[in-house]
């Protein structure tokens, strides 16, 4: 394109706030002025004059620009930034509930949590989510090496759970949920992906996280992974063919090994069917969790500081609920349950794969940490080491989910920055 072109696009940038905007604007309107050329040309006239013809129609380059600048700025999705901001200060709640602001230690580490996971939904927010494609190796390299780390140099056990502590800081097996995350957005939006490239990644993977071992994690890991699969380069075919033999591949492990359970661990799943018939043992917690949940009462109970097992982290939804009330349980879940709402409402309207395949992902991670904490503490699934998104105390709890609400506005903020064509090959 010749200096009449230079100029007129240089004319229409600088009309424009956004440096991505601007990559983006000139992209699209030197390919649309050199598409309208080569159709002058095509008519007979000259390529000066294909080129004045071509300029000529996009009409002023001053307001074609502050037009352009109107629409090309990026987004941000106030919902979602309300959301967040309310759903980290709902989190100190359960700490005043449960007398924990009288040990001020709680209330400054849960202090430093919310701004770890402010900071990382503001650093995610501004980060380029399209520059995340090309690492998607390096991120499912992040995952299992944490993964490894943690399998064959823990130095602590909280819970029957393996961690490997460096001074205050500890490793985590849901710390590489967000690393796996990345990778198969990226893996999932490569054609190239081959299905047993998929199967050898997934069950190395897998395998990882049985071996900690974490069932929770790898749950939601493994939920994660089929929805986005379902969302995946491969065809309808494969997908159904890959859930459907990977469901009974399970099915059938599960009552093949169900022979060769232990007592004790067969007791835990039939106290979840009838925990009447174990009160004493495996039943316990669930009777526990029916008792102060039917005397919460619609605005609670008092605060008598009765015990409640993991009041403040796996079972904070029952203490938020027997001290403040059904009324205000039902307000929460509304609340955590919109940010779910809101991404799906916000998929449709994303024209990027590998951004949409980001959302889906995200929606399905957040979603089943919500669905199974609220689940299990009302007794419709067994009982596990599951967080409540923000709520719960610690610091995966808010820094996983606030990676991904990140994520979600990141995609949000440049959902009109996103060509549905192919750039003009230029020859």
């Amino acid at each position: 394109m010749k200096k009449g072109g230079h100029f007129f696009l240089n004319e229409v940038i600088n009309q424009i706030h956004s440096k991505e905007a601007r990559k983006y604007v000139a992209d699209e309107l030197g390919y649309h002025l050199k598409k309208a050329k080569s159709e002058w040309i095509g008519k007979g006239l000259t390529e000066e004059e294909a080129e004045e013809k071509s300029i000529e129609q996009m009409g002023s380059p001053i307001l074609l620009g502050k037009q352009l600048n109107k629409l090309h700025r990026p987004k941000v999705d106030w919902l979602m930034v309300i959301l967040l901001i309310t759903a980290l200060c709902l989190g100190f709640l359960p700490l005043f509930a449960l007398g924990y602001m009288n040990g001020i230690h709680f209330a400054i580490y849960k202090v430093i949590f919310v701004l770890f996971g402010g900071a990382a939904a503001l650093g995610m927010i501004f980060i380029d989510y399209r520059k995340l494609k090309k690492y998607g190796w390096m991120f499912f390299t992040i995952g299992m090496l944490i993964l490894i780390m943690i399998s064959l140099f823990s130095n602590i056990m909280i819970n029957g759970l393996p961690y490997v502590r460096f001074g205050p800081m500890r490793i985590e097996s849901s710390m590489a949920l967000p690393f796996f995350f990345l990778a198969w957005a990226s893996f999932f939006n490569n054609k190239k992906l081959k299905v047993w490239h998929f199967v050898t990644l997934f069950l190395l993977s897998f395998y990882s996280f049985l071996s900690i071992p974490t069932l929770s994690i790898t749950f939601i890991y493994f939920i994660m992974v089929f929805v986005m699969l379902w969302w995946s380069e491969f065809s309808r075919k494969v997908i159904v063919t890959i859930t459907a033999l990977t469901v009974g591949s399970f099915c059938i492990t599960g009552i093949t090994l169900w022979r060769f359970l232990a007592i004790y661990q067969k007791e835990r799943v039939l106290a979840f069917v009838n925990p009447e018939k174990y009160p004493n043992s495996g039943g316990f917690t669930m009777l526990q969790h029916k008792e102060l949940l039917s005397k919460a009462g619609w605005f609670g109970s008092p605060m008598n500081n009765e015990l409640i097992s993991e009041a403040h982290t796996n079972f904070v939804f029952v203490s938020f609920t027997h001290y403040y009330g059904w009324l205000f349980a039902i307000a929460l879940v509304c609340i955590l349950s919109l940010f779910a709402a809101r991404i799906i409402v916000v998929i449709p309207r994303i024209n990027d794969s590998y951004g949409k395949l980001l959302l889906i992902g995200a929606v399905a991670l957040y979603t089943i940490q919500l669905v199974y904490n609220i689940g299990m503490t009302l007794g419709f699934l067994p009982l596990t080491t599951m967080s409540l998104p923000f709520i719960s105390y610690g610091l995966m709890p808010i820094l996983l989910n606030a990676i991904l609400i990140g994520l979600v506005l990141s995609v949000y903020r440049r959902k009109d920055l996103i060509s549905s064509r192919v750039i003009f090959d230029e020859k």
